[in-house]
């Protein structure tokens, strides 16, 4: 168990350790992890609903991470010290963002668990129960 802060390179190799994962690449050559042709991760190009409230630009280093449900969302994004947050586009879209600079605020495990979160959220009930039945009998 890592007790560490999180980093952006924890994303990548927690993601491609998900089975039936692959990367491509979103517009801007921005990374996208998908499972079963289904994006579960993905880094976001600068958007206006996400930006600096004092200096107005635009961030550029957003993450969606995609949740099993709206109650889901609400939990990671009510928890006052969570970093995960949403926009306004996202209103009614099982995902939460959070900015690669504040992945230090997360630990790598809690991470690994908004990966795999992710993953089962999109994957295909096969694929996750496989998957679910393995890790509880390794």
């Amino acid at each position: 168990m890592e007790d560490r802060p999180a980093t952006v390179a924890d994303v990548h190799a927690l993601a491609r350790a998900m089975p039936h994962v692959t990367r491509v690449d979103g517009s801007q050559g921005k990374p996208v992890y998908q499972v079963g042709g289904k994006s579960f991760i993905f880094f976001r190009n600068p958007r206006p609903d996400a930006k600096n409230p004092v200096t107005g630009e635009r961030y550029d280093d957003v993450i969606v991470f995609w949740v099993e449900s709206e109650s889901d969302k609400q939990s990671l994004i009510d928890d006052p010290d969570s970093p995960f947050f949403t926009t306004e586009h996202f209103t009614g879209h099982d995902s939460v963002l959070i900015r690669a600079g504040d992945l230090e605020a997360i630990t790598y495990e809690e991470l690994k668990e908004a990966v795999q979160d992710a993953w089962l959220s999109r994957a295909s009930q096969a694929r996750a129960s496989a998957w679910l039945t393995a890790r509880a009998n390794p």
